[in-house]
């Protein structure tokens, strides 16, 4: 498969970000792509909603189908998945992204956090896996995404925050699961992880402000990831645990210079990066100490 034209991505938390990075690499090919969000108004402090969203994947080349969405709700998320096949004619890939975070340890973690978390990440991802899998059964190159990261049971990775850890691996879960159970139909379920911060509103309010930001690489590294997959045939790649760096390293690409967004700056870790997943060629020397 060469490229996604005509192809349907159904993306949540796609208003901003990692999700809307990832429609817009769909777009250039002119890929069809449901922005489901709840950012409809603005919000104080994180820039983008449906519709500016929408505008940038119309503009990329693009149609988009701007979708107010909470994943925590199961008739929303039906109803939403149903609404983009209907207008689309199908659903080809589906991307988890939308996800809730808050580093807190276990004293520290209010039970309506914890919930959030647990809803957003894990339940949610679950379930509009769930609801797009009948669509995806009948796409020739069914592919679904989670943005979660690789199953490294280490302690060091739930000591500082539990519950979040949870959430997140919950995600992951998914991955190993239905990877196996939806072999036969030939959907192929992958997580994508990066290696280090990236730059997105999120992470400028939640970890760490401009340093952070300066620090990390764009969202464009994982939107190029992402299209590596999508664009692999479904029952070639599935199952797997993938760090973006060194995935795209192994369909060719030497050049991550241009993701980071200060060259000056040593790039941070994040969370989660198995020791056993070492960086490609000269990344080693761009990184320095890790999130947590």
């Amino acid at each position: 498969m060469t490229n996604l034209k005509g192809k349907t991505l159904f993306i949540t938390g796609a208003s901003r970000g990692i999700g809307l990075a990832i429609g817009m690499r769909a777009a250039k090919d002119g890929a069809n792509v449901a922005i489901a969000a709840k950012s409809a108004e603005p919000h104080k402090h994180l820039p983008g909603t449906i519709y500016t969203a929408a505008k940038e994947i119309e503009a990329a080349g693009g149609t988009a189908l701007p979708l107010i969405v909470d994943v925590r709700d199961e008739h929303g998320v039906q109803a939403a998945v149903e609404q983009t096949a209907e207008k689309f004619g199908g659903i080809d890939i589906c991307v988890n992204n939308a996800s809730a975070i808050s580093l807190t340890g276990t004293e520290a973690t209010e039970m309506k956090r914890y919930d959030l978390m647990n809803q957003v990440n894990a339940r949610g991802s679950f379930l509009t896996s769930k609801c797009c899998v009948p669509y995806l059964k009948k796409s020739n190159n069914p592919h679904v995404l989670m943005l979660s990261p690789p199953l490294d049971m280490s302690a060091k990775w739930f000591s500082g925050h539990v519950a979040y850890t949870m959430a997140k691996f919950g995600m992951s879960m998914c991955v190993l699961g239905m990877a196996q159970e939806f072999k036969l139909d030939a959907i192929a379920f992958n997580a994508l992880w990066p290696r280090t911060a990236v730059a997105t509103a999120a992470v400028k309010f939640a970890l760490g402000g401009d340093a952070m930001m300066a620090a990390s690489r764009t969202p464009e590294i994982l939107a190029d990831a992402a299209y590596e997959i999508f664009t692999t045939p479904s029952r070639e790649l599935t199952g797997q645990f993938l760090i973006d760096d060194t995935f795209l390293a192994s369909r060719g690409v030497k050049d991550f210079e241009k993701y980071r967004v200060d060259p000056a700056k040593k790039l941070v870790v994040d969370f989660f990066v198995p020791d056993d997943i070492p960086p490609p060629p000269g990344v080693a020397e761009t990184l320095a100490s890790s999130i947590g």
